[in-house]
């Protein structure tokens, strides 16, 4: 069992930064592949990216790609998406989920509670 809570979450303007964390408690992060996934207002959740245990395979979405990356610090436990040229399509809770590498929602065992981001123009 793994425990995911994310954070890092706010209110940014578009074009700015963001970076939200994944922490991990329970066992070692290194131990699964971490997924991040986002759901904006009447929208479903839809992949963003996700990464390997090792971080050596990160994969994003086309909409994020270039814009988005994926790390993860293994001693620490935690996992990071650093949201850069942020859009106001961007807004959405965003979620880390543990357990699978690819993108549909069914692989992951593991999910966070999610954390907000608003990006305002």
């Amino acid at each position: 069992q793994v425990q995911l809570v994310e954070s890092g979450g706010g209110l940014v303007q578009a074009g700015g930064s963001l970076r939200l964390s994944c922490a991990a408690s329970g066992r070692t992060l290194s131990s699964y592949a971490i997924g991040w996934f986002r759901q904006a207002p009447g929208k479903e959740r839809e992949f963003v990216g996700s990464i390997s245990g090792d971080g050596i395979w990160p994969s994003y979405a086309d909409s994020v790609k270039g814009r988005f990356t994926i790390s993860r610090d293994n001693a620490k436990n935690k996992v990071y998406l650093q949201m850069n040229i942020l859009k106001r399509e961007d807004t959405a809770v965003y979620y880390c989920a543990a357990g699978g590498l690819g993108a549909l929602e069914t692989e992951y065992q593991y999910w966070g509670q999610g954390a907000q981001v608003t990006v305002s123009s």
